[in-house]
């Protein structure tokens, strides 16, 4: 299934993490198992953590940037409609690519 995922976007152009394991590099192009990281400060959700559509109003959108993803085996989370509704957190995920102003989808925030 197609799903969104907001990535840190680094000085080299690699993709990272926001916040949960922050030094991996994300590649384009290949299937990814989650791992579970246990962060201070963070409520374990195990699982790639996507989006239905790419909105997270609660995200600054500084140095990062959405991509579409392919994900599977997945169960879905309700969040608030202030951190994007509905989130899948996923098992397997691909980065596919970035999503671009003519997917004619809202990619920004509201910080």
């Amino acid at each position: 299934m197609i799903a969104y995922k907001l990535f840190r976007v680094r000085k080299d152009g690699t993709l990272g993490s926001l916040f949960i394991n922050r030094k991996a590099r994300i590649p384009i192009g290949v299937c990814l198992h989650a791992k579970t990281y246990v962060t201070k400060g963070f409520k374990v959700r195990m699982g790639w953590h996507c989006t239905a559509k790419p909105v997270a109003p609660h995200l600054s959108m500084k140095g990062r940037r959405w991509y579409k993803v392919f994900i599977n085996s997945y169960s879905e989370d309700q969040r608030p409609k202030r951190q994007g509704g509905l989130w899948y957190l996923a098992d397997y995920m691909e980065v596919l690519g970035p999503v671009w102003p003519s997917d004619n989808v809202n990619q920004s925030s509201q910080k």
